[in-house]
């Protein structure tokens, strides 16, 4: 082999600089205009995106028939971006949002993609997020708490895991699902929870990451999952917090944005499945610190009988002990700082992943869609908020890239719901 072979750049490697091309003509058009006129390409296109989210809301067009499964995903997709945004559905598409929903919901428990279909724990969990974001008595009290428990309990393995469905595949995004849903309808138990850390456990790889299942790569979607699950059992303690951190800090890439595995392009949904990652991190610094400390000594991370006593519940039984632990978990301080470049993923998001006429994509050269709109959004929002230390205190302006007025409502990082709106419904399931 000679030595021009040898030096040829793989596939990978031209499509990363391409990327990098664009996203840095990008940037670089910023910084070629007026100053006066750069407030155009910095502003968030606020009533540009309603507008894009409301007209999908109402109507869809025929290409997306492939998505006829993921009803209720469109809905929360839609109703969670429009609640970041700071604005609301009118009472006619609130109504008919939430029959809809209620044709989705399975006489025998949980929510299918659509009225009449299987029920599946990924669109239970987008189903009910989108009533909670809906908020109000006649959309929470829509829900069959009741049937959703059992629907649960019918999706639980022996193995501790979750199905997605009935004879479906056990992964953490089902764990993350079924535990999500459990927890902000305050139905979770240790029924639920039996087995599931273990489970978790078994999917963080020797990169630090997380994978969907055991023995697969670390993904930033599944990282996301896993932690916020193991937050919400109580059993966060028990992951490598250490080396989860040291992959995910290295998934913000040149671009300002992340990436969702190793040697892979930049996506703006990651911005909030990676994102997101460094929300929940902020507020177990407690845990992180032991387990330094624990390395510092030569020692295992995880191998502390003080990491053991470190829990997110008390020593109370059945749904009681985990009931208020996503509660709880808003008041612990960030007492950290974040340990990504917060302003650089909100440049990203702004120039690179934002149409001026509405929506938000995955890179430059995509198309804009719900999904990409949704994460990118719930990112931006973390991004925003990431320097401040509790839940109540507002960023200052210099965390927020381009004017304040691109300021987003905060989110509860578990669940990836608006906070007021998150307080609403675990005051409603709490004494209903």
């Amino acid at each position: 082999m000679d030595s021009s072979e040898t030096q040829s750049p793989t596939v990978t490697q031209r499509e990363q600089w391409m990327v990098e091309s664009q996203v840095f003509q990008m940037y670089e058009l910023l910084s070629s205009v007026p100053r006066n006129a750069q407030s155009v390409l910095l502003e968030l296109q606020r009533d540009k995106h309603i507008e894009f989210l409301t007209n999908g809301l109402r109507q869809l067009g025929p290409s997306f028939c492939v998505l006829d499964a993921n009803r209720p995903w469109l809905c929360y997709w839609i109703l969670h971006s429009i609640a970041l945004l700071g604005d609301s559905v009118d009472d006619e598409l609130e109504n008919n949002t939430i029959d809809f929903l209620s044709r989705c919901q399975d006489p025998n428990g949980g929510y299918g993609g659509g009225p009449g279909q299987m029920p599946h724990l990924a669109t239970t969990y987008a189903a009910i997020n989108a009533l909670i974001t809906l908020g109000g008595h006649r959309s929470l009290s829509s829900i069959n708490r009741g049937k959703v428990y059992t629907f649960l309990r019918r999706m639980k393995d022996p193995s501790g895991a979750f199905r997605m469905h009935d004879a479906g595949e056990m992964d953490v995004r089902a764990c993350y699902t079924a535990i999500s849903v459990a927890s902000v309808l305050t139905i979770l138990d240790d029924e639920l929870v039996k087995g599931v850390g273990n489970f978790i456990l078994s999917c963080q790889t020797y990169e630090g990451g997380i994978s969907g299942e055991p023995g697969s790569e670390a993904h930033g979607g599944y990282t996301f999952c896993g932690l916020a699950t193991m937050v919400l059992i109580g059993e966060v303690n028990r992951l490598d917090l250490t080396s989860l951190i040291d992959w995910v800090v290295f998934r913000q890439g040149v671009e300002g944005g992340f990436q969702g595995r190793t040697n892979k392009l930049v996506d703006g949904c990651y911005s909030f499945w990676q994102g997101g990652v460094f929300a929940l991190i902020q507020k177990l610094h407690s845990i992180i610190e032991e387990q330094l400390r624990l390395l510092d000594a030569g020692g295992s991370a995880i191998d502390s009988p003080q990491l053991a006593s470190i829990s997110c519940h008390s020593g109370k039984r059945g749904s009681a002990k985990f009931s208020n632990i996503g509660f709880n978990f808003l008041k612990e301080p960030a007492e950290m700082e974040p340990l990504f470049h917060s302003i650089a993923l909100q440049q990203y998001i702004i120039l690179c992943s934002q149409l001026q006429e509405g929506g938000f994509r995955d890179k430059p050269g995509k198309h804009r869609d719900y999904y990409h709109t949704c994460y990118c959004l719930s990112g931006l929002s973390v991004a925003q908020y990431s320097y401040s230390k509790d839940a109540d205190s507002p960023p200052l302006p210099r965390a927020v890239f381009g004017p304040y007025s691109n300021l987003l409502e905060p989110i509860h990082p578990l669940y990836n719901v608006i906070l007021d709106l998150y307080h609403e419904a675990h005051e409603f399931f709490s004494t209903s």
